[in-house]
């Protein structure tokens, strides 16, 4: 396993070039505030990609080199190209972890992902955001306290559309008086994939220590284990049983015949 953990930040860096506000707050893009907020961390090696570049920066030759994936998306989830979301659909059952971040709830690869549509209730009016850690035990939460507040965000209420999460991190109470599951992890294939809401472009939600120091904690918990994932369908035969045996009866399917994998 390598040495350092490889995290490669990916986000649109859209609103940043069109929106003076979201462009006075993160005037490198929200890409890099996310990586230098990983930066923090010596057991790191960054990089980062953004929407514009060729394949999105997510050539194959990079997510082979990528532990974590990091995305962060909003008004621009039409414009990613399937075959990248195939490509990294692949790369998560294969085993690397996937961080999604804030409105990346509905992304192409988060959907794809966890099949349902992930829709949910908001409203956008720098409320207070109070985050209630649910397992104290977890990775992802090691550092906090029973709870921390970012004191202006977008409010993300329920119900929120996912399959049930295989562990629930936090939960989120606004201002307003709506819940959110604002923190929840689920298993596909070999990787690992946490979902974690704060994160409006209009906020500077990146620039908080608690908000850092989960994502920090969220790369380290998903990087691979290095498990063998199978993506097709391999005949054994049978002089490569495990044990011995003989056939028995007439075998309907051989390799290489048409639809056989």
């Amino acid at each position: 396993m390598n040495a350092k953990i490889r995290a490669t930040v990916w986000g649109e860096n859209v609103h940043e070039k069109k929106h003076p506000t979201v462009a006075k707050i993160y005037p490198h893009g929200m890409h890099q505030q996310i990586a230098e907020g990983l930066r923090e961390a010596a057991d790191f090696e960054i990089r980062t990609a953004t929407l514009d570049q060729p394949d999105h920066g997510l050539t194959e030759e990079i997510l082979e080199k990528t532990d974590v994936l990091t995305w962060w998306g909003h008004c621009a989830h039409g414009d990613v190209a399937d075959k990248i979301v195939d490509r990294v659909q692949a790369r998560v059952l294969q085993g690397m972890g996937l961080i999604v971040l804030h409105s990346g709830h509905f992304s192409k690869i988060f959907k794809r992902l966890l099949g349902t549509t992930c829709s949910l209730t908001w409203r956008e009016a720098g409320e207070k955001e109070r985050l209630w850690v649910c397992n104290p035990g977890h990775p992802i939460v090691q550092g906090l306290g029973p709870y921390f507040e970012i004191p202006n965000e977008e409010m993300y209420g329920e119900p929120f559309a996912i399959p049930t999460p295989d562990e629930l991190i936090f939960i989120s109470w606004f201002e307003g008086g709506e819940v959110f599951r604002s923190g929840a992890t689920w298993k596909r294939g070999n990787g690992k994939i946490f979902y974690f809401r704060p994160g409006h472009e209009t906020y500077p939600t990146y620039y908080q220590k608690e908000v850092l120091l989960v994502i920090r904690n969220a790369v380290r918990w998903a990087r691979p284990e290095g498990s063998l994932w199978i993506d097709s369908c391999p005949n054994v035969p049978i002089e490569k049983a495990a044990e011995k045996i003989s056939q028995k009866g007439e075998s309907l399917h051989k390799p290489g015949e048409a639809g056989f994998r």
